[in-house]
């Protein structure tokens, strides 16, 4: 019996791969930055923390509607294109934001950050899905995931660490910097990429359908709808509600905004773990064996976040909820670049879109949440709910593995 070796992939792939990489955490380190300095915008600019929470819940839905542009966008004009002048436009944004003298100045600069982030991870995973073979999708995906999981680190440790030393303005200047040098770098990889020959398939190029079409046939098929479904439930029960983590922390437990901050980040951190065993455990579970125990993972630890009465439960409690998230996000991503082969980048932005869009929603309801049961309550239940999740994606999978036989 002989076993298939995986090609490997080119040393230029590989290298843009890792661009790809950066951008997503440039990306996702931009969503994740104001989560911490939320008690002291609320301070700064004399309003509730839920008004604060706009920063964040404006740059979720800008972010996620973006993606209904960005998706035929990519697929007609280059996704690596698309994703390097995406990068360079954060920039604006970012600058604009460090200059912010009002809550709604810095409202506006959230969104134009998000207009141009949009394009970064979802763009970055359908390029992926093109230029590897499937068998080797997954994993690679886990290294465009792995630069996603430090933004959630970076982010939430720069935002709280740089609020708390000099100001919340320089974390803003901290993206700017950093989109700036992001951004040069996929511009030299994509000169690149437009300098080698071009491989055309022979006889003639299949027409594209257009967008709504594509939306179509995508939204219609009863996969897509399942895959769709939950992920705009993550985005609101898991992104959503990270949101909020760090002000509960600083709140119920007294934490400074750093310490805060930093706890949360260990998410991110668990994250990067998972991303560091996932080849292992692809091979070993499948994409079935990980979605159950990280959604039982995910539910476990926010509970334990949520109503811990000492800050340093919520330390391994936040590194193990990252680790089981990340087992059921990255199954998810899998099975989203599969949804629509010939038209990747849409079906990639369609499946961001809910997911941020539920992300929006959950920032909205959790910030009014938390002023009547109390942010611990709030915590937990987002947890409750990912479990439930991954029980219920754990059974779809299984489901759709015994039609196929």
């Amino acid at each position: 019996m002989t076993t298939t070796v995986p090609a490997p992939l080119s040393a230029a792939t590989r290298r843009s791969i890792l661009l790809l990489s950066l951008a997503s955490f440039a990306s996702m380190s931009a969503q994740r930055i104001c989560d911490a300095m939320l008690p002291e915008l609320s301070r700064v600019f004399a309003v509730s923390l839920a008004q604060a929470a706009q920063v964040v819940s404006i740059f979720a839905i800008t972010y996620g509607a973006s993606q209904l542009f960005y998706g035929p966008l990519g697929d007609r004009l280059g996704k690596f294109r698309v994703i390097t002048f995406a990068a360079l436009g954060c920039c604006v944004g970012s600058l604009l934001a460090v200059f912010a003298n009002s809550l709604g100045v810095l409202v506006f600069a959230r969104l134009l950050m998000a207009l141009g982030a949009a394009a970064l991870i979802p763009l970055s995973m359908a390029w992926v899905g093109d230029a590897v073979p499937s068998d080797q999708l997954q994993e690679m995906l886990t290294r465009t995931g792995l630069g996603s999981t430090l933004g959630i680190v970076g982010g939430q440790m720069v935002g709280g660490l740089l609020t708390d030393a000099l100001g919340w303005r320089w974390a803003f200047a901290f993206l700017t910097l950093l989109f700036g040098v992001v951004g040069l770098l996929l511009y030299i990889d994509f000169r690149r990429q437009q300098a080698a020959p071009a491989v055309v398939a022979p006889g003639p190029q299949p027409e594209r359908p257009g967008f709504v079409k594509q939306a179509l046939i995508i939204i219609t098929g009863s996969w897509s709808r399942v895959i769709l479904l939950l992920a705009f439930i993550e985005g609101a029960a898991g992104f959503g509600v990270l949101a909020i983590w760090a002000s509960h922390l600083h709140k119920a437990l007294s934490l400074s905004l750093s310490a805060a901050g930093a706890i949360v980040a260990l998410f991110g951190l668990g994250g990067v773990l998972y991303m560091a065993v996932a080849r292992h455990l692809i091979r070993r579970f499948g994409g079935r064996g990980l979605v159950l125990p990280g959604g039982v993972i995910m539910g476990l630890a926010s509970l334990v976040v949520g109503f811990t009465p000492h800050w340093l439960p919520a330390i391994p409690a936040s590194l193990l909820a990252g680790f089981g998230f990340f087992m059921f996000h990255n199954t998810m991503q899998a099975n989203a670049t599969e949804m629509a082969p010939g038209a990747r980048g849409t079906a990639v932005s369609l499946f961001a879109s809910f997911l941020f869009l539920g992300q929006s929603v959950g920032v909205v309801v959790a910030a009014s949440l938390m002023e009547r049961i109390g942010t611990g309550a709030v915590v937990a239940l987002g947890g409750t709910v990912m479990l439930a999740e991954g029980m219920s994606f754990a059974w779809a999978l299984h489901r759709r593995e015994t039609t196929r036989k």
